[in-house]
């Protein structure tokens, strides 16, 4: 099984620069977009519903506005919208498919950069969705919870870790929320599983030559039950062409008896 991660930025911006050309020939089953900022108007007609994939849109109440989407080879037993929180599922944040007992997730965690009330609302956030981690921990399904999450977990995981302490995306109150995630909760950041080297990004700032001189963020993420931590194979992060100011996130599982 093959997952593609991506926040496409605008996904019409993303088509114009070749992203659906491109993602029929990657043979990926489940493909996972973030920050579509499109509506429902936008997303009904070629390139956005294909013969290739089934298509799946929970785009944001504010028009032009964050927004996820899950794309899938084979017809899903299940299609989960939102997790239950008012405020976050209005801003198209989660949108959920189930395959048996694998359930795939594409993940939008909001972004504190553009000020203190936005910070605020990331925090919100972090409180309710770390609940909802709890839960489906506990509910007897697999997940492999793709997207955009906001935040760099460790120094490795950003080019300038000092200087960016005190910035939203890199604060030890988001960095020990991660934590958490991964030890109290128990998921699993997968591409660590397999790819353990520094300057791995997946984002980079449209600032200051950041992408050329590869000063990037890995803050996006396939996250993983441990009863899926034997199934990673293999992981790459995608350069080659530029869809948006991330890079896909590809990952290979061996994932039977769904």
């Amino acid at each position: 099984m093959r997952i593609i991660t991506l926040n496409v930025n605008g996904i019409r911006s993303a088509a114009r620069k070749g992203l659906f050309e491109w993602l029929r020939r990657q043979r990926a089953d489940i493909v996972c977009l973030q920050e579509i900022k499109a509506g429902a108007e936008h997303l009904d007609q070629a390139p956005f519903t294909s013969r290739a994939f089934y298509s799946y849109y929970e785009p944001a109440v504010k028009r032009g506005y964050s927004g996820v989407a899950l794309l899938t080879r084979e017809h899903p037993d299940g299609l989960v919208r939102g997790f239950g929180t008012p405020e976050f599922d209005f801003e198209g944040r989660y949108i959920e498919v189930r395959f048996g007992r694998l359930s795939v997730v594409s993940l939008y965690v909001p972004s504190g950069s553009a000020g203190e009330h936005r910070q605020a609302s990331k925090y919100r956030f972090m409180d309710v969705f770390m609940k909802h981690l709890q839960k489906i921990r506990a509910d007897g399904r697999h997940y492999v919870i793709c997207g955009d999450w906001n935040i760099a977990h460790r120094e490795i995981d950003l080019r300038n870790a000092r200087a960016n302490q005190k910035n939203s995306g890199f604060l030890p109150e988001e960095r020990a929320w991660l934590d958490s995630v991964f030890v109290e909760v128990g998921f699993i950041d997968a591409f660590r599983l397999v790819d353990p080297r520094p300057e791995q990004y997946t984002w980079w700032s449209n600032r200051g030559q950041a992408w050329a001189k590869n000063v990037g963020w890995r803050i996006d993420y396939q996250v993983i039950s441990p009863e899926l931590r034997r199934a990673v194979r293999a992981a790459k992060i995608y350069k080659l062409r530029r869809f948006s100011d991330h890079a896909p996130l590809i990952m290979d599982y061996e994932i039977g008896g769904r």
